[in-house]
């Protein structure tokens, strides 16, 4: 017996052919009507048959995506978080927390777990985009990861990172970038790298209107001109050059700034002096915040990677992650998975139906080939 594959041009030559779409769902039925050139699908009830002309070649299967990007709202709605609720909190003495996202994802796990400021940080370039370090990454790349992050936060204070050659060449520069992640990037702040040397670049973006998270003592961007990732501040001229950094961006209009890899004496030193928040990083526990990448906490990369001092292992997303998509590989490679919890039902007399209808169509296609290539013998 000659058997073909099957086609659309076949099951236009059909009989009515029933097709399931799950529990508690009308059947569809592909229909030739009468004078039509092309199928029809139609819905039937179980008490009779109203048709209903729905769309061609539309989706059979009706359901929700899997892939569907909101889950549940988080368990303890709170407000907002602004530039007043971050000053309140730094008036009364409670820890800002903050960490870094670089996707819909990352920023809404931040977002569930009540983090107060979430950052687009340049460290993406490493950790989303797998580049050798944060120079590479560019306005472009931040753009697209801060929107998706947007997408996720309706409460987290979120900061962009504004990249390195972005801003450094004039204030007028950094103006241009900074509107740009506000209007396109849809994130409530922009932070930038930079001591005293920064400031008059703050005050001009500060003017006009976008709130700027400084950041001083080690900047990455610029750790090859530092000599690497060094601890700052020291001895006591560094110490006394990263106070001057602190007063200048506080001066030039900046709410709050980071400050990163300094003995936690300097830095919570630093933070009695200042009128605004700061948040640390490999800083001690003396300053206003903290913050911290996400995939280096979570423990979100494989064994052996390199880890700053500073940084705690909350978690281990990596060996999780590797766990679960192991056993997934041995299930289906072992035909356990799907199992049946995992199926769509059909009526077993749909099934049968459905099965008888195409090998008569396969069997009556099949000899009207074998007539065909008979008459041209003869």
């Amino acid at each position: 017996m000659m058997h073909k594959q099957i086609t659309s041009s076949l099951l236009r030559r059909s009989s009515p052919l029933l097709l399931s779409r799950g529990n508690n769902c009308k059947p569809l039925v592909l229909l030739r009507g009468a004078g039509a050139s092309q199928p029809h699908l139609t819905t039937t009830t179980t008490t009779g048959y109203q048709p209903q002309l729905l769309y061609q070649h539309v989706q059979i299967q009706t359901r929700q995506s899997s892939h569907s990007p909101m889950g549940l709202p988080p368990t303890n709605p709170r407000k907002k978080v602004t530039l007043n609720t971050l000053q309140s909190m730094y008036k009364k003495g409670e820890k800002i927390t903050m960490i870094t996202a670089h996707d819909f994802p990352s920023a809404h796990v931040a977002e569930h777990a009540g983090m107060d400021m979430i950052l687009v940080g340049d460290s993406l370039a490493m950790v989303a985009l797998g580049m050798e370090d944060t120079s590479e990454v560019l306005v472009e790349e931040m753009l697209l990861h801060c929107r998706s992050v947007a997408r996720a936060t309706s409460r987290a204070f979120t900061v962009g990172d504004l990249p390195m050659g972005s801003y450094e060449i004039s204030p007028q520069q950094a103006l241009s970038t900074a509107i740009r992640f506000i209007k396109e990037g849809r994130v409530s702040a922009v932070k930038l790298e930079g001591g005293a040397e920064m400031a008059p670049t703050i005050r001009a973006i500060t003017t006009a209107g976008i709130p700027v998270l400084a950041h001083i003592g080690l900047t990455p961007q610029r750790q090859t001109a530092l000599g690497g990732f060094r601890v700052q501040g020291k001895s006591k001229e560094s110490a006394k050059r990263l106070l001057r950094d602190a007063l200048a961006v506080q001066e030039a209009g900046a709410f709050a700034t980071v400050v990163e890899a300094v003995p936690q004496e300097v830095a919570a030193f630093i933070t009695s002096v200042l009128k605004i928040p700061t948040i640390g990083i490999g800083a001690g526990s003396g300053t206003s915040g903290q913050v911290l990448v996400q995939a280096d906490m979570t423990g979100n990369f494989p064994p052996g990677r390199f880890l700053p001092k500073f940084v705690k292992k909350y978690g281990d997303v990596w060996g999780e992650a590797l766990r679960a998509i192991e056993t997934y590989r041995d299930e289906v490679r072992g035909g356990s998975y799907p199992a049946e919890e995992h199926t769509y039902p059909m009526a077993r007399e749909e099934v049968e139906a459905f099965v008888g209808d195409v090998k008569r169509l396969m069997n009556a296609n099949a000899s009207a080939e074998v007539a065909g290539e008979s008459e041209k013998d003869a």
